[in-house]
């Protein structure tokens, strides 16, 4: 029987060349040269996962055999007694896909191949075009259409919409003010002029965001029916997913939620009553591959569609492995794509490339991707932005009164 390869080494890798903080865990082996590297980019609070990899997971997990993925991922799940947070979860998922990467590599096969292989042959992305006016998302969706996309988001203003007639009161404190019930409004308005304008052969999506009220929430599902989105993206807050049985009940707008959750009772009851239409987990913030893998199974016996988290703040390791799922997995819906700036790739050799509106793996051994370690340590996080208040997520009805972001 051969030694088993072991792990001698965890670092955590903090890096921000788009200056978003990033965290990256790299597995080193008892194998000379071997290596794995996984996302654990949690960048609202990237130093506690950093914290507790270096000062938990670590110690624990020197000289277990890379082999056991699954038994790493529950015992480390449970190690800390409480669980299912986003701080642990980011952790987990460094390690976990690093010991993904690794297999893959010890296998000489990529990991979507590890997973059942190919279901396709690239994975469709949607993008994001916004504006301060609408012909400004028009103009911005048509970019898209050029560049071959089939799938774009469409938002009139960012999140919450419009904010220009916006009247907020004396010493309002900081935020970013929207209306609610004008950004209803407006985004009707949105869609009607997009859809008027570019025709029926592109696909729709929306980002509400969680920025309104549950019945208003319920009303924009019913009033956007007729432009035929192809989901409405975190129409209500993770607080008010029951609200999600009177939408279902009055609007065949297809529903995508999960960006927020990080315990499977979130997710659970949504998919057994089939009251939502797309699952879009953040990867890293479930725990990793293994339990994404698991949760994109169970969506299938329900009839519900992948479109995992995809922005900025997913490390390009963390694309790599939303990829390597969509690949493999038959009930594969659509994937969100920020789009990688020229220096990123520097420091990811190997991110995914799009083509024509498709994104495709390079089909290496395992994730298929490295980072350049000294490029990385050039961009360092800045703690003292990352730790300010974030006005996206400080979000304020005109009144001055906090809301969901």
């Amino acid at each position: 029987m051969s030694k088993p390869i072991t792990i001698t080494n965890i670092k955590t890798i903090l890096t921000a060349p788009e200056t978003i903080p990033l965290v990256v865990v790299k597995i080193e082996t008892s194998e000379p040269g071997l290596y794995g590297l996984g996302c654990a980019t949690f960048t609202q609070r990237y130093l506690a996962v950093a914290t507790a990899i270096d000062q938990y997971l670590k110690p624990y997990l020197i000289g277990k055999d890379v082999a056991n993925i699954e038994d790493i991922w529950q015992t480390c799940q449970v190690n800390g007694y409480w669980r299912n947070g986003p701080i642990t979860n980011n952790a987990l998922s460094g390690v976990d896909m690093a010991l993904w990467d690794i297999k893959g590599k010890v296998a000489g096969m990529p990991v979507y191949d590890l997973l059942g292989g190919k279901a396709r042959a690239g994975a469709a992305v949607y993008r994001h075009a916004d504006g301060k006016s609408l012909s400004e998302v028009e103009e911005n969706v048509r970019k898209y259409m050029e560049q071959g996309l089939l799938y774009i988001r469409c938002q009139w203003g960012g999140y919450g919409g419009r904010i220009d007639q916006i009247k907020a009161p004396e010493n309002a404190p900081e935020g970013t003010y929207f209306d609610p019930h004008g950004y209803a409004r407006n985004t009707i308005k949105l869609f009607d002029h997009i859809r008027n304008a570019v025709g029926d052969d592109i696909e729709l999506l929306h980002d509400v965001h969680e920025r309104l009220a549950p019945i208003e929430a319920v009303r924009l599902s019913k009033n956007l029916e007729p432009y035929r989105l192809f989901f409405l993206e975190d129409a209500l807050s993770p607080e008010a997913v029951d609200w999600f049985a009177i939408m279902r009940q009055q609007s065949s707008t297809p529903i995508a939620m999960g960006e927020l959750f990080t315990h499977p009772q979130e997710w659970l009851p949504l998919i057994q009553n089939r009251l939502i239409d797309f699952i879009r987990c953040h990867i890293s913030t479930i725990g990793g591959i293994t339990p994404a893998k698991k949760l994109a199974h169970l969506c299938e016996a329900f009839g519900i569609r992948t479109a995992w988290h995809g922005p900025g703040d997913v490390s390009p390791v963390g694309h790599a492995a939303n990829l390597h799922i969509d690949l493999s997995s038959y009930n594969f819906g659509v994937q969100e794509w920020w789009g990688p700036s020229d220096l990123i790739k520097e420091v990811f050799p190997g991110t995914p490339e799009l083509r024509g509106g498709y994104l495709y793996a390079n089909d290496k051994p395992g994730l298929g991707i490295d980072i350049d370690e000294k490029l990385a340590a050039q961009y360092p996080p800045d703690n003292a932005n990352a730790i300010r208040p974030k006005l996206w997520t400080t979000a304020r009805t005109p009144d001055g009164g906090s809301w969901r972001p």
